[in-house]
């Protein structure tokens, strides 16, 4: 008989992704971690990794994340796939559950990837009908999330932040927002990132994912290639303070899936975005409670006179709230899309 958790909610703060190389390393050590995601095809079976989680979920709040329902296929969600999920999160009672707005599946094949949509009502009654099916067989809200794009639709009338918007106005699901994935999909096909996170509803975001990409040259211009293979890079930090200025703190995830480094690497990349999102909250709570400024003018600027000083000692990267896109523009990505920092 499988143990049955009680639910346990994600803070807000940040986790990092389980991988089946530090099992055994966050078995023996229990390293401080705000939470740990798992991918839900890995832990379908019975097999030792399961019996690893359910020692693991005994000392960390956890977190689902589906990568082969295929929300967009047409021909509704695999029955037995479906089942699978819903064992599994009735086993371990996940704080979140989420999914991609992908397909990967058509006419009982299944392909190795995440594909992109045409952004249209035809495709969202159809993503629409999976998503409210997931969450009434789950009992539970599903997070969805955005995808790295390479190519576009033609057909497509809507943009996939508006189709997002659209899905969580008729399904009731949230959002995971991927603030890689926004970066390198701008990069790729020429959108202002930070417009794509203004047209998302703020209210509906419940997660958000980091991770590095691969920068690529083909044929004389640069490809984006989302592949969690290196640490988080400046510009989706950066995009990442945006977001956090705009909505607030979220439970936040680092994300690795390739050239899997050492376990310390990924908890010291979760505690930059603690610290991030930590001095960006002391930031607005400081500003908020200061008085509006006299200012004087020196070199053609306003400057604020400053005779207040923030209680108690400032936070580390508290500085970061102040970076300019400059700073990263021998970025190869940054480049492309300057004004996106």
């Amino acid at each position: 008989m499988p143990k049955i958790f009680p639910s346990n909610p994600v803070p807000t703060a940040a986790g990092i992704g389980l991988r089946s190389q530090h099992i055994g390393e966050m078995l023996s050590r229990r390293p401080s971690a705000g939470w740990l995601e798992v991918h839900a095809e890995n832990y379908m079976g019975g097999s030792a990794a399961v019996d690893a989680l359910e020692r693991l979920r005994e000392s960390y709040p956890l977190s689902i994340h589906g990568v082969g329902l295929s929300l967009g296929s047409s021909s509704g969600l695999d029955r037995d796939h479906l089942e699978g999920m819903r064992k599994l999160c009735l086993r371990f009672q996940p704080g979140l559950v989420s999914e991609h707005l992908a397909w990967s599946a058509a006419d009982g094949a299944y392909l190795n990837d995440l594909l992109p949509l045409r952004y249209d009502a035809q495709a969202l009654v159809i993503v629409a009908a999976n998503v409210s099916r997931l969450q009434d067989t789950l009992q539970r809200r599903v997070y969805i999330e955005n995808l790295s794009a390479y190519v576009a639709f033609e057909g497509s009338t809507m943009t996939e932040a508006e189709f997002l918007a659209e899905l969580v106005r008729l399904t009731g699901c949230g959002l995971l927002l991927d603030i890689n994935n926004v970066h390198v999909s701008a990069c790729n096909l020429g959108f202002e990132p930070k417009n794509f996170i203004d047209q998302l509803p703020a209210c509906a975001i419940g997660e958000i994912h980091l991770a590095g990409h691969a920068v690529n040259e083909v044929e004389g211009d640069i490809v984006l290639i989302d592949d969690h293979g290196s640490r988080v890079p400046p510009p989706v930090w950066s995009l990442y303070a945006y977001a956090i200025r705009k909505i607030g703190p979220r439970p936040t995830l680092i994300e690795w899936d390739t050239d899997v480094p050492a376990l310390d690497v990924l908890l010291g990349e979760a505690m930059w975005a603690d610290m991030l999102a930590q001095s960006i909250a002391f930031e607005d709570h400081r500003l908020a409670e200061r008085p509006t400024p006299q200012t004087s003018r020196f070199d053609g600027m306003l400057l604020p006179l400053r005779s207040d000083s923030p209680k108690g000692p400032m936070p580390a990267l508290a500085a970061l709230a102040t970076i300019k896109p400059s700073v990263f523009a021998n970025h190869s990505g940054a480049r492309r899309i300057g004004h996106a920092l």
